[in-house]
């Protein structure tokens, strides 16, 4: 039997094409992540309110995962 809350958004990401996404960059992307990212602060593609906010971001969902 399935997580109804996983159903949900699983449904509502793809919905917003947010794993289609995902997969487009992952299929282009290449390199050390901590190096484009610090590149991203370093060029101001990036602020460091939107690095701050990705890094929560990121570990919420490790933490939903089951990661540390």
């Amino acid at each position: 039997m399935s997580n109804p809350l996983f159903g949900m958004m699983q449904n509502q990401m793809q919905g917003n094409g947010i794993i289609q996404r995902f997969q487009q960059f992952q299929q282009m992307f290449r390199g050390d992540p901590r190096q484009k990212v610090q590149e991203m602060l370093n060029s101001g593609r990036v602020t460091q309110a939107q690095y701050n906010q990705a890094v929560q971001m990121a570990q919420q969902l490790q933490k939903m995962m089951g990661g540390k």
